[in-house]
């Protein structure tokens, strides 16, 4: 293989490579044993029709695309190889200069990674959020887990109120004619909650155990049932249980039950710190980003738009995966909410903007202040996750394969990195 590279303008490369008849040959001599079983030619049976034949009665035209398939990413991936200082950010432009059944010669415009200046990153004086942790924080934890604990008992002597949970039949009608979805038995419903239409549960309340009751409810003018937004519907409700939640009180027994402890005391104490842990943890995660953000700020870069939609579109797909985590589908949510796909990612562009901006402020920092990291230490970081495992060093490196070795590498560098930019500069 011969190649040339010239330099372009806002950090692209034109690679002109010239590839050796021989690998050309070969993957010529590939994409016919993948596609021969296409061709039928008479004196053959099918999939036994020789190369030549078929270029003879068809071209090489017919073997180009699948050969090209093969061949750019084998020439491209040894281009790269011998250039270090070409990285990429996006894929390159082909050109076909020449081509042959032993000829082939192609160029590839890539774009690469940014020329970027970084700016000031030890000496900033950077403010850390404040950790606090009140005592209604503590005891809106522990009401949290009180009420985890409550049981549901069953209510005889008086109507439905709000907070109970009731068990009821319902069967919805728009202008005396039901509709779909608007039916249900033995449906569990917890008054006050907001989860039905505006007005119902509402209606609900004062109701009888064994009480039928028709209530009049009006859907929302932006209800995602479009055929039902804005109407006035009217449901026949029966009433069959009403429960209500008995919450332990707050004393040593039933701290026993919802922790370890033994005392209300240890509980609170023990509650109060993690609150206080999981604070500092928040406000450690984002004096790092705005640490980041600042020394972002302070460096230039001419990003190539290429790399600002590549961060839109994972923006869209994650955004799109917690849909799907929820259980939404993202054609519902764009057809209901009105939302778009396009619109979605304008919304991102600054945002994304920002984050490739500080993804590369952070790779320049790591070129910079060089971070050395020894087998030892990624050993070390085995050990703790052993030890949080319950298990030996020996018994967890067992998990660990090469390509994780070297994400644990990574993240110990990224940490060691945060920790020398703490240590040089000022955070009050």
């Amino acid at each position: 293989m011969n190649y040339t590279v010239e330099n372009l303008e806002k950090n692209k490369a034109k690679i002109t490579v010239k590839v050796d008849s021989k690998d050309w040959q070969n993957a010529l001599q590939k994409a016919y044993e993948k596609t021969k079983n296409k061709y039928q030619i008479g004196g053959f049976r099918k999939g036994h029709v020789p190369y030549k034949v078929i270029v003879n009665a068809y071209g090489i035209e017919v073997f180009v695309n699948d050969a090209l398939d093969i061949i750019l990413p084998q020439e491209y991936g040894k281009v790269l190889d011998q250039e270090k200082d070409i990285e990429p950010v996006d894929t390159p432009e082909v050109g076909i200069n020449a081509i042959s059944d032993a000829t082939l010669e192609f160029t590839l415009t890539v774009q690469c990674k940014p020329d970027f200046t970084l700016g000031k990153y030890t000496g900033l004086e950077i403010t850390r959020d404040k950790v606090e942790v009140s005592d209604e924080e503590v005891m809106t934890e522990i009401n949290a887990k009180l009420d985890e604990a409550g049981a549901w008992i069953p209510v005889v002597d008086r109507p439905a109120k709000n907070g109970d949970q009731v068990i009821i039949d319902y069967s919805g009608s728009v202008d005396g004619v039901k509709f779909d979805g608007g039916t249900a038995e033995k449906q569990t419903l917890l008054l006050g909650s907001g989860n039905f239409i505006p007005g119902f549960e509402a209606q609900v309340e004062g109701m009888n155990i064994g009480e039928d009751r028709d209530i009049k409810v009006t859907f929302p003018q932006e209800y995602h049932e479009k055929t039902l937004a804005g109407k006035e519907a009217v449901f026949a409700i029966k009433l069959h249980e009403i429960n209500v939640k008995e919450v332990p009180a707050l004393d040593d027994e039933s701290v026993k039950d919802i922790s370890e402890f033994d005392s209300v005391d240890e509980y609170k104490a023990n509650v109060r710190k993690n609150i206080e842990d999981k604070k500092n943890a928040e406000a450690d995660s984002k004096l790092e980003n705005d640490l980041i953000q600042m020394i972002a700020d302070d460096s230039k870069v001419e990003i190539p738009q290429c790399m600002i939609d590549q961060q839109v579109d994972d923006m869209v797909q994650e955004f799109e995966q917690r849909l799907q985590y929820q259980g939404l589908n993202a054609k519902d949510y764009y057809k209901y909410t009105g939302m778009t796909q396009d619109k979605l990612k304008e919304g991102y562009k600054e945002n994304a903007a920002k984050t490739v901006k500080m993804r590369l402020t952070l790779e320049a920092l790591l070129k910079a202040i060089q971070i050395p990291v020894s087998e030892e230490d990624v050993d070390d970081k085995i050990s703790e996750m052993a030890k949080s495992a319950g298990k030996t060093f020996e018994e967890y490196k067992g998990y660990i394969n090469e390509q994780y070795r070297e994400y644990l590498k990574r993240d110990i560098i990224t940490s060691k990195l945060f920790e020398y930019l703490k240590n040089n500069n000022t955070i009050k």
